[in-house]
């Protein structure tokens, strides 16, 4: 089964137990990854959804911080609510240590010994981890590695 597949039947899912919200964030993503489609005239793979519902996230979390300075809690809490729904579709979370052992492999894979071939390292990595970390911390990782 797709990831695809899988949100469509989470969809029907939450459109019977009446769950507003999710079926809501649910058609968010549809439309999204629909509109990809159609902007780039192709089916989209796993990898290219997995990367849609990383932008989504991306996307949601600077709402959050323009939300939170804005002083409107109300809505930061329900972007937090489509995250945790856009999330349940992407694959388990790397955890520190293993970002950082991948970090380290990448950075001897690629000979890296500087801030300025931070593009080789992060090339490698992105394969690697794209839908499995946040490539915002993969990213503080490396520079945090190559600076020290």
């Amino acid at each position: 089964m797709t990831i695809k597949d899988k949100i469509l039947e989470d969809m029907k899912t939450a459109m019977r137990s009446q769950e507003k919200e999710r079926l809501s964030t649910i058609r968010l993503i549809l439309a999204a990854l629909k509109q990809r489609e159609v902007d780039e005239r192709i089916t989209l793979s796993d990898e290219q959804i997995l990367a849609t519902l990383n932008k989504m996230i991306k996307q949601r979390r600077d709402s959050i911080s323009q939300y939170e300075a804005g002083n409107r809690p109300d809505l930061a809490q329900k972007e937090a609510e489509e995250i945790k729904v856009i999330q349940s579709y992407l694959p388990a979370q790397l955890s520190e240590t293993e970002i950082e052992q991948a970090v380290s492999a990448a950075i001897q894979e690629s000979g890296a010994t500087s801030a300025k071939d931070m593009g080789k390292v992060m090339g490698l990595l992105k394969g690697k981890l794209q839908g499995k970390a946040d490539m915002t911390l993969v990213s503080a990782k490396v520079k945090e590695k190559l600076a020290g």
